[in-house]
């Protein structure tokens, strides 16, 4: 079964609305569909009509409104039944209310209509991986990958790396999260997740300067700071050690990292 940390999850839901990007300061994710646009243009033409009425429904299902998502979906397919990001996001709202079938129509849907789209296939990558279908998963991140006009290959680099985790493949999770912070140095969610992994196969200097960078470029997570921690520990550095325990203790003294440092349970 995959796991992700609480971040991941933040992210990756965060991410669904502008095509699962992954931007964890703007949380609950990830998972990132249709970007919130300017309404212009000549409304009365039904790919326009569609267009903008699917803009408000993500926006509406960024704050969690499914009800009013759903309605404005409606109006879309209403006014241009081919349009294909409206089941795009269709797929991510059903997703989201784990209706797991409904979602599944609506990506295929979308993928019909408009195979080639790299959102599309990101975010139907990542409802198979949520669906307990990670080795399928892949091959859509890799039909994304494929657009030369992609504009955010990071992001199915990265979920590649998590499906690749929840199917026990260390070894590709490393190759694209590698290849995620190539195409963006300071993606937060391949740092994190490449660091842990590294330190899992004991390479302390490689997981010290990537979490490192992590804690420099955002305000550190309990489990960024009980990564750091854990490795300062291993190398022997106490001074370091000691300082990242204050830290833990002083932001987030309730965390389960917390709890396992007063248990001594650093594995």
């Amino acid at each position: 079964m995959l796991k992700m940390s609480v971040l991941t999850v933040t992210v990756i839901i965060a991410g669904a609305l502008a095509g699962c990007a992954q931007n964890p300061l703007s949380s609950g994710t990830q998972a990132n569909t249709v970007e919130t646009g300017t309404l212009s243009g000549d409304v009365g033409n039904p790919r326009n009509r569609a267009r903008i009425h699917t803009e408000l429904a993500s926006a509406y299902f960024e704050r969690g409104n499914m009800g009013v998502a759903l309605e404005e979906l409606r109006i879309a397919i209403a006014a241009d039944p081919d349009y294909a990001s409206a089941y795009n996001v269709l797929g991510l709202v059903h997703m989201d209310l784990r209706e797991n079938d409904v979602a599944q129509r609506h990506f295929e849907r979308a993928l019909a209509l408009a195979p080639n789209d790299p959102d599309i296939n990101n975010n139907y990558g990542w409802f198979l991986c949520r669906s307990g279908r990670e080795e399928k998963s892949i091959a859509y991140f890799l039909a994304a990958l494929k657009n030369p006009l992609y504009s955010s290959p990071a992001r199915s680099y990265v979920n590649a790396g998590l499906c690749s985790l929840g199917r026990n493949g260390e070894r590709d999770a490393i190759d694209f999260f590698e290849r995620a912070l190539r195409s963006e140095p300071d993606n937060l969610l391949a740092l994190l997740n490449l660091a842990s992994i590294q330190y899992k196969r004991g390479q302390l200097e490689v997981a010290r300067g990537l979490v490192g960078r992590f804690n420099k470029l955002v305000e550190p997570t309990a489990e960024s700071l009980w990564l750091a921690l854990r490795i300062e520990r291993k190398l022997g550095d106490k001074s370091a050690e000691n300082s990242l325990s204050v830290q833990l203790r002083r932001r987030f003294a309730g965390s389960p990292e917390y709890q396992d440092l007063l248990k001594g349970q650093f594995e």
